[in-house]
């Protein structure tokens, strides 16, 4: 095994959804096990326990987010992690002007298909930006010797967790297989979140909302959370809707079999849906899988 030497390096993580979960445990158990230093791990949200940001990793690692999360707040406000406070249509500029310079992309895409085209599936964002910037790509499985052998070499790396869970999805998402430098096979499930119906309050306000502040032909960019899923629900009724949005979760499904999102009346991307990242419920990853409206 060669001698460690990764100090200073810097690893991006794909996330929401598509976070590598079991990378980044591995990595988190390779780098206490080896006395790693300095390694920077950028990333917007991710899932999971981000455990490269627990105190015994101090001086090991340290989390550079481009988005506040739950799991890093304590980090950052106690001084042992960093936040960049910045737009996400700005995101991938850090990336193309070089002010961060990833090692290492670590991210979770689709099989291949016929072709050998791979999709990054829920998270698309800054992802592609990341991996232009980045000499290797890696992918997910545990495996504790395959991840020593990339850090020791510390390359700069595409690997890619190849999930048959992870939803092919169009747009800016795809990636042939033979730009990873490692590639390996999970199967398991994909982070979920929401789902569940508006209490009596959230309704009353989802419905305030619908009614007065969204027009039929509406264009809209949604979040993520109980309140966003109430307006969804209030809008059934409504005509020609579209969807250009950071995001959107599953509340957007009935609105697509319904007939109220069209997308129609959009100025730009006529008849499709726009997102960055999704995170939701199984049956959101299983409407946008191959949806070629999706984009």
């Amino acid at each position: 095994m060669p001698m460690c030497h990764v100090s200073g390096d810097t690893v991006f993580i794909q996330g929401a959804a598509a976070t590598p979960i079991e990378l980044v445990k591995a990595m988190v158990e390779f780098g206490k096990s080896c006395g790693l230093k300095d390694v920077t791990v950028c990333h917007m949200h991710t899932e999971g326990e981000a455990g490269y940001t627990e105190p015994e990793c101090q001086g090991m690692f340290r989390s550079l987010s481009f988005f506040m999360a739950k799991n890093v707040r304590k980090p950052i406000a106690e001084g042992r992690s960093d936040c960049i406070p910045i737009f996400l249509q700005d995101i991938p500029k850090l990336f193309h002007r070089k002010i961060v310079k990833p090692t290492v992309c670590l991210i979770q895409v689709s099989p291949p298909d016929e072709h050998g085209y791979c999709s990054t599936g829920t998270s698309v964002d800054c992802v592609r930006a990341a991996l232009m910037y980045s000499k290797y790509v890696v992918g997910e499985k545990p495996f504790r010797i395959f991840f020593s052998y990339i850090i020791y070499c510390s390359l700069y790396l595409h690997a890619a967790q190849v999930n048959p869970q992870m939803p092919r999805t169009f747009g800016d998402s795809q990636i042939h297989q033979s730009h990873f430098d490692y590639a390996v096979k999970v199967d398991v499930p994909l982070p979920e979140h929401g789902g569940a119906p508006p209490n009596e309050v959230e309704r009353k306000i989802g419905s305030l909302i619908a009614e007065n502040l969204v027009e039929d032909g509406a264009t809209l960019q949604l979040g993520i959370g109980s309140i966003p899923d109430a307006v969804l629900a209030a809008l059934a009724n409504h005509k020609d809707l579209g969807v250009h949005s950071e995001m959107f979760a599953a509340g957007t499904i009935p609105l697509f079999e319904s007939g109220a999102i069209t997308n129609n009346k959009k100025v730009i991307h006529q008849g499709k849906t726009i997102g960055s990242f999704l995170i939701g419920t199984r049956a959101l990853y299983d409407f946008v899988d191959n949806n070629p409206s999706i984009g």
